[in-house]
């Protein structure tokens, strides 16, 4: 038998079903009293409550579609009423035309990051509204967020969600509705707090822009809330500049997570392609994954400001710290580890070079017919003054190399009778010198270019 055309307590007329969920069935209908066209949303309770607990029941949407009422904000469906009709609670809400965001994602798939950051913006808006009214959601996800056909972005069933347990355990010990989309507290038995709205939006713009929820796809939905409890979600990997806001939402303590006004603002600075203030957290990834940040700057960034820092050595700020395999707590902030140890073999390669050359020079001078006890210094052996210690160039071997070589000094007129050292087309002074700790034979090491700076390392 269809209920269209049911009049429910006496004033709303049901015209047609909009949709329907595990929480109930929604009516488009009209408000005969005051002649404007509502939502009615049908609460269903489970199945063999007994009398008393339909009529907890009922108390409690009643109470809870009162606090929900409060809440008035452009982002957010308005409750008009809360009515009893055949023991069951109706909830009477603004209508809008609108598709949901679950509609909008089975119909597109995933949608591009930075739609994702601009519906997110106002969602997050109107929870930032709620919180500070002292209202909780508690059910965020896609089936929850209307996208209006004027372009608006409203959260839908403030307060529906405790009144009606979903996504509680039920008196079998079993799950009505789907964990996906909880927060690791909530899965762990505590109540609902404002974080955990915020870690609920992180994990539905998620599903949004990635296809799935960050922690999978389950059938199973035991396992799924155990994995949900585990707080350890998979990295994502198409949310580009998105993807620091996102992993800031998702951080596994409800301490660690930003504000809904911050997460207002960081998105709407993603949307804008502005670079979000993202903060610190620890967020735990399930196994290893590449770093967001850099799966980031792979995506089509919107224009030159992508909304995430470019990488750069030495552990700058960018607001994504790598994944890390086995479940790390990972941070905003990539990890380094102690600084590495500088290697001796540069030293000991100075060292020997050194010593080489000194007595080659020393050889040179005393084989030399014009030496004399004190030379002038017109008249020292160029190879002798113009040798810089290599040593110098080595103290340094975590730096980048230098990319000059010392100059070479272009030998005076020596007499005649001077002894010059055999050349040997071994030894330009481009080559790098040799890694052993032996000495060249002295027909290779004569050459007067010291040993290279590239060897350093």
């Amino acid at each position: 038998m269809s209920d269209e055309g049911r009049l429910v307590a006496g004033r709303y007329r049901l015209m047609h079903r909009i949709g329907t969920g595990a929480m109930g069935v929604v009516w488009q209908a009209r408000d005969e009293r005051l002649n404007r066209v509502v939502a009615v949303k049908q609460v269903l309770l489970q199945s063999g409550l007994s009398a008393d607990e339909i009529d907890e029941a009922l108390e409690r949407v009643q109470r809870e579609g009162r606090i929900a009422a409060k809440l008035h904000h452009p982002n957010a469906v308005t409750v008009f009423d809360v009515v009893d009709d055949d023991d069951a609670p109706w909830l009477v809400m603004e209508y809008v035309p609108s598709q949901s965001l679950a509609a909008a994602m089975k119909e597109r798939g995933a949608l591009p990051p930075l739609e994702v950051a601009a519906i997110g913006a106002q969602i997050a808006a109107a929870l930032a509204a709620a919180h500070a009214a002292g209202i909780v959601h508690r059910d965020i996800k896609p089936g929850n967020i209307l996208l209006a056909d004027n372009g608006a972005v409203k959260i839908t069933d403030f307060g529906i969600s405790r009144a009606s347990d979903d996504v509680q355990v039920t008196k079998t010990g079993l799950i009505a509705g789907t964990p996906a989309y909880l927060a690791p507290e909530v899965a762990y038995g505590k109540d609902p707090t404002p974080p955990t709205d915020v870690f609920s939006l992180g994990s539905t713009l998620y599903a949004a822009v990635e296809g799935e929820p960050p922690f999978g796809l389950s059938e199973n939905t035991l396992g799924l809330l155990h994995a949900v409890a585990a707080g350890k979600i998979n990295p994502p990997r198409y949310a580009g500049p998105l993807a620091p806001v996102l992993i800031s939402l998702l951080a596994a303590e409800a301490e660690e997570r930003p504000t809904a006004a911050h997460a207002r603002d960081m998105l709407a600075a993603v949307a804008r392609g502005d670079l979000p203030d993202v903060p610190e957290t620890r967020t735990m990834f399930a196994g290893p994954a590449t770093d967001p940040r850099t799966r980031a700057l792979n995506q089509q960034p919107p224009r030159s400001r992508t909304g995430v820092r470019p990488a750069v050595p030495g552990g700058s700020r960018t607001g994504v710290r790598p994944a890390t395999g086995g479940g790390s707590r990972t941070g905003v902030r990539p990890a380094t580890g102690p600084p590495p140890k500088q290697s001796k073999r540069p030293f000991v390669i100075g060292g020997i070079a050194l010593a080489g050359l000194l007595g080659i020079g020393g050889y040179l001078i005393a084989a030399s017919p014009g030496h004399q006890e004190n030379p002038e210094p017109s008249k020292v052996n160029s190879s002798q003054t113009t040798q810089a210690p290599p040593s110098i160039s080595y103290t340094t071997p975590s730096d980048a190399p230098s990319t000059t070589s010392p100059p070479k000094s272009t030998p005076k007129s020596t007499p005649k009778s001077s002894v010059e050292p055999p050349k040997s087309s071994s030894s330009s002074s481009s080559a790098p010198p040799s890694t052993s700790s032996t000495p060249k034979s002295s027909t290779s090491s004569t050459s007067s270019t010291p040993p290279s700076t590239s060897s350093s390392r």
